[in-house]
């Protein structure tokens, strides 16, 4: 992990992140089977949906980081959203991955001859996703602080 932070200052893992997620948003329409999009499945808008949390947050870091900000309930609150989607990113990760393996369960049907790059490469961004976003909380605990529950009161804007 010092490594990673090392690499990412936090600037350029906020724009890692969007760029990725952009990306797997575009591929959550992407059929790796028929090698088609299909915009009309009311499926593939979920993971779009999803990621404006991430979106969110990661835009409240930015902000945080820029103005010299602490932590607040609502950045807990929100990153507590972030920590269930990022379960479904796993989830989507090892959705991926079931997939590919399943390759040579339809040997006997045509399957176009980018299932297998297309799938290593949404493999690759997921995964480069969930590595980013545990820098990103990485980076809120190093920079912008932890989150205190005993003084949670303090802080409120009147």
């Amino acid at each position: 992990m010092k490594l990673i932070l090392r690499i990412l200052s936090w600037k350029s893992t906020l724009l890692l992140s969007i760029i990725i997620l952009l990306l797997l948003i575009v591929f959550s329409f992407y059929g790796l089977y028929t090698n088609k999009f299909y915009l009309f499945k009311f499926d593939n808008y979920i993971f779009p949906l999803l990621t404006i949390v991430h979106f969110i947050f990661l835009y409240a870091m930015w902000f945080k980081i820029k103005e010299r900000e602490i932590t607040d309930p609502q950045m807990r609150n929100l990153e507590f959203a972030l920590y269930v989607v990022f379960f479904i990113y796993i989830f989507r990760l090892f959705d991926t991955i079931f997939t590919l393996l399943t390759y040579s369960d339809f040997e006997s049907h045509v399957i176009p001859i980018t299932f297998i790059p297309m799938g290593i490469i949404i493999v690759l961004l997921y995964a480069l996703l969930l590595i980013l976003t545990l820098v990103t909380f990485r980076y809120r605990k190093d920079l912008i602080g932890p989150y205190r529950f005993d003084d949670v009161n303090d802080h409120v804007d009147y």
